[in-house]
């Protein structure tokens, strides 16, 4: 095989992984940015997520619980996943040799994990289309074209009027009233809204969209080709990597500060710029909204989900460190910094929604929009009422195009990862193939996501896999690694990596490990279970087979749960109770992957069957430990 380079970044962290002749990659060097941290992972479940949600949902009062949401379950679920990882130099699903009878969830965060991949790409792929598209001198949605209808308006349309006929007054519909010339009497007319340009581009070009879920429609074939594309970039990345001056690789991680740095500095001088900071930093929030139990379950999830938890990412990625990072340090300033630079992104976003809602004179609240809407809809009318609209336009989509890659390239190496340590042999002879192939098949399952009925899809897999499942893995893994294999040991395998600390450090870790953490998320889970509702997308409800198959795809990611628990305990040895009780102590082979990092608690640690298919090679291809 040939050396490669594999290069994982985020918005503020990267890392590169040295891959050696005959080896597993394990030898890394680091280009530090933004605070001289190791990337871990930065994997967002949605590709609005850092930016879109945390831009609707911020407000003065809701940074509060946001604040907590991340000090109460955020870090402690991070710093929990990097110190697993890195202990044992294992992926998400051997790892579980710490607790035999959970490994079962290893398999679900991977699951998860493939079909987060599979949508994943095609909102990447609509990042393409509309980067493709605004190189033309007037953005296609700035105005309503040949492709809109009657309903396409940036102001509201008058439906009908009160007119003069002989001595009285009679209201009228507005096309009757053109059609004999009356002119309306002032103040009587009735409005109805319009649909944005930019909305009706959206829903009639982008994705050509079908009347709902039931039909499917034809492939859209240049989101095909951008879903194509954007594989091939994928594929490309991990197949070869950058070997490129190093400048390549500061430009791709730096690059997104640098948009948002240029669009908050251009948003701040618009007319308009103060009123959607204002909106933003809560300058007219309601806090006694802090009394609705609803809002604190939106900051405790959107926590949950920003920081990329229980996906596999992070156990994966961190699995690559030296024995002795100090994954502490690491899990403080990534959090702080992924959590940091989605408020300094809401400044840069809010600015020039307030220029919009400004000339168009509607409020803030009336203009802004969730979820794709904002990324694909509002920003893009914003932007197309600025002047050099095509520019502004390219930075934005190409900062989201950098964002979701980075992203995705850590959700494939998640699963290579778990290819690598399941079947090492066959990865060191095909290495290559066995990922080109992964690229392909989930562009095949993703061809689904680029019919006319696509957005359903992404919505549906988005909705249901990428919420319940992650949250009963994670409650599933703290709950294992903490209440069964215990917090006490587990906290005497982290002081093996970074030292000894005094117990009032570790005051707070076992707080959120041991009670706060685990009830939290398992309240987050019921409420989110008794909250339930039926999937809609654009005020389209799913049918009853769409829903009924989104609960098949959770039940097929979490039914390995307790199909390996019941392998396990079958392959176990003694009477029912005694092999329970095996499958809840560690595998024989549990511990430090290499022998002088096992000290005299691991000194009996088995020895893993293929030691020479995990050596680590220096830059030069040696074999030397590390």
């Amino acid at each position: 095989m040939r050396d490669s380079l594999l290069i994982q970044f985020s918005t503020f962290t990267l890392k590169v992984i040295y891959f050696g002749p005959q080896t597993r990659s394990l030898k890394f060097y680091y280009i530090r940015t933004l605070g001289n941290v190791m990337l871990l992972v930065k994997v967002p479940l949605r590709l609005s997520n850092g930016i879109v949600y945390l831009s609707f949902c911020f407000s003065g009062a809701f940074l509060i619980p946001y604040a907590i949401m991340l000090a109460l379950a955020g870090l402690p679920l991070f710093f929990l996943e990097c110190s697993l990882g890195q202990f044992a130099s294992l992926g998400p699903v051997s790892v579980w040799r710490i607790l035999p009878l959970f490994q079962g969830v290893g398999i679900t965060m991977v699951l998860i994990s493939v079909f987060v991949a599979i949508y994943y790409n095609v909102i990447i792929a609509y990042s393409l289309y509309y980067l493709f598209a605004s190189f033309q001198s007037v953005l296609p949605w700035a105005n309503c074209s040949s492709w809109a209808d009657e309903n396409c308006s940036r102001t509201p349309i008058v439906t009908g009027c009160n007119v003069s006929i002989g001595a009285g007054e009679m209201f009228m519909n507005i096309s009757w009233v053109n059609t004999n010339n009356l002119t309306c009497l002032n103040g009587s007319e009735v409005f109805r809204p319009g649909q944005l340009p930019s909305e009706q581009y959206w829903d009639k070009v982008t994705l050509q969209r079908s009347s709902g879920m039931d039909e499917t429609g034809v492939v859209v074939w240049y989101l095909a080709l951008c879903l194509l594309l954007a594989w091939l970039i994928v594929g490309a990345a991990l197949f070869k990597g950058i070997k490129s001056s190093g400048k390549v690789v500061y430009f791709t991680a730096l690059f997104p500060y640098v948009v948002l740095l240029i669009l908050l500095i251009r948003g701040a001088t618009l007319e308009g710029a103060s009123k959607g900071i204002s909106y933003y930093i809560g300058a007219q929030s309601n806090f006694t909204k802090l009394r609705e139990a609803e809002v604190w379950k939106d900051a405790a999830t959107q926590i949950f989900y920003s920081l990329s938890v229980a996906w596999g990412g992070l156990v994966a990625l961190s699995s690559y460190n030296k024995f002795n990072n100090n994954c502490y340090s690491d899990a403080i300033i990534v959090c702080l910094t992924n959590c940091l630079t989605s408020v300094f992104a809401g400044f840069a976003i809010f600015s020039i929604l307030g220029h919009m809602a400004h000339i168009s004179g509607k409020e803030v609240s009336q203009v802004v929009k969730s979820g794709f809407d904002l990324a694909f809809i509002a920003y893009p009318e914003a932007l197309a009422q600025l002047p050099a609209g095509p520019f502004w336009s390219i930075l934005f989509f190409f900062m989201l195009l950098t964002l979701g890659l980075d992203s995705q390239f850590a959700s494939i190496e998640t699963i290579t990862t778990t290819f690598q340590d399941l079947f090492p042999k066959a990865m060191k002879r095909m290495r290559v193939p066995i990922t080109l192939g992964c690229c392909l098949i989930l562009f095949l399952l993703g061809l689904l996501c680029v019919t006319q009925a696509g957005i359903y899809w992404v919505h549906l897999i988005d909705h249901f896999c990428a919420g319940w499942g992650i949250l009963i893995a994670a409650i599933l893994e703290i709950a294992g690694i903490i209440w069964i294999y215990g917090g006490n040991r587990f906290i005497e395998d982290i002081e093996m990596m970074i030292g000894a600390k005094r117990w009032i450090f570790w005051l707070w870790w076992r707080a959120c490990w041991f009670v706060i953490t685990p009830i939290l998320l398992s309240a987050i889970l019921v409420w989110s279970l008794v909250k339930f509702h039926r999937p809609d997308y654009a005020d389209i409800p799913y049918p009853d087979w769409g829903v009924a198959l989104g609960w098949c795809m959770i039940i097929f990611c979490i039914i390995w749960i307790p199909i390996m628990a019941i392998i396990k305990i079958v392959q176990a040895e003694g009477n029912i109770l005694q092999r329970i009780i095996s499958c809840c102590r560690p595998a024989s082979n549990w511990g430090p992957y290499l022998e002088k990092h096992r000290g005299e608690r691991y000194r009996d640690m088995a020895e893993p069957a293929k030691e020479t298919d995990h050596e680590i090679p220096t830059i030069s291809g040696s074999t030397k430990p590390e």
